[in-house]
């Protein structure tokens, strides 16, 4: 009996101290990986996209509004597409960006920016665009700010802009981007604390030279390492590629119409010339770089590939999925 008696004494001491030990908590599940981006550039005129190619995409960049030197905002042309493309993107769950600037808007963004009326201004009148068109966020072109170190230059200038507008959009959920170069003086113009206000960055990857420099391969490493080492995080990179081919500007899908062989090149002759451009198997090498130091891939634009035949969109969104 006293054998039995301490027996039981001890079994009720484990089954108290088990009862008293915490629950062991779950590890912590990994932070999922936000889907690869596919940014798309469409411009306010030219053709009007497909619901396969909306399909293919995860934002939209809608170009281009223009900003007026005194902080006035210029819409679109043809906006009856802007509102289609917005209807039928956020069906599929795709944003729609209304990209504000792009080449020759410089000199406007300067005196705009440099004056704070102006700038309220401007910023009152991108939120109420975004407002009445249902839009996701807005993404600003001004590719070269100056880099100027006094405190009312246009670096500084450039800075107190996305400020203002990370203050009016980022709170209620909407998406501010930027479209930069590939690096060197004109992108010094873009201090680090504008990549804190940005949800994530385009960084122009083409028009390096006027022909092998356009956009290569290496190019796009040399850029991507840039903004690495200049703070900008991976999450936020999308690598841009070009959808034409330098010199000339001649839009990939005349160079397959020309030569059934081109969209496996990245040159060919055309018109008596070698121009340069980024055939399907360059792009699906910068779609593997982009997923290990990106977060994406922009491209300008969607008027210019093929719509039908070998589609540029269409490898980039085949290769994102591997």
């Amino acid at each position: 009996m006293r054998h039995a008696y301490v027996i039981s004494l001890i079994l009720a001491s484990l089954c108290a101290a088990c009862a008293a030990a915490p629950t062991p908590s779950p590890a912590p599940s990994a932070t999922p990986k936000p889907p690869f981006r596919i940014v798309g550039y469409i411009t306010d005129t030219g053709i009007t996209p497909s619901t396969e190619q909306i399909a293919a995409l995860t934002h939209i960049n809608y170009a281009f509004a223009l900003p007026g030197p005194e902080g006035a905002l210029k819409g679109v042309a043809n906006d009856w597409k802007l509102k289609d493309i917005v209807t039928r993107g956020s069906a599929r769950g795709v944003k729609t960006l209304i990209s504000i600037g792009g080449w020759g808007s410089d000199a406007a963004f300067e005196r705009m920016a440099e004056n704070p009326d102006y700038r309220a201004r401007f910023v009152r009148e991108t939120r109420a665009f975004v407002d009445l068109y249902g839009l996701d966020g807005v993404d600003i072109d001004w590719e070269y700010p100056v880099a100027d170190p006094s405190p009312n230059g246009s670096a500084a200038n450039f800075s107190a802009l996305m400020q203002a507008l990370s203050d009016v959009l980022r709170p209620d959920g909407k998406l501010l981007t930027m479209a930069v170069v590939t690096g060197g003086r004109n992108a010094e113009g873009i201090k680090a604390d504008v990549l804190g206000r940005v949800d994530f960055v385009n960084i122009m990857v083409y028009d390096g030279g006027p022909g092998e420099g356009h956009a290569p391969y290496a190019l796009a490493e040399t850029a991507l390492a840039y903004w690495e080492k200049r703070g900008l995080p991976q999450s936020k990179r999308v690598l841009g590629v070009p959808f034409y081919a330098k010199p000339g500007d001649v839009p990939y899908a005349r160079l397959v119409a020309y030569d059934d062989k081109a969209s496996l090149l990245d040159s060919v002759e055309f018109n008596g010339q070698t121009v340069f451009y980024n055939g399907i198997p360059t792009l699906q090498r910068k779609v593997a770089l982009a997923q290990t130091r990106g977060s994406g891939i922009m491209f300008w634009h969607l008027g210019l590939d093929a719509s039908e035949g070998p589609s540029l969109l269409k490898a980039i969104a085949e290769a994102a999925r591997r």
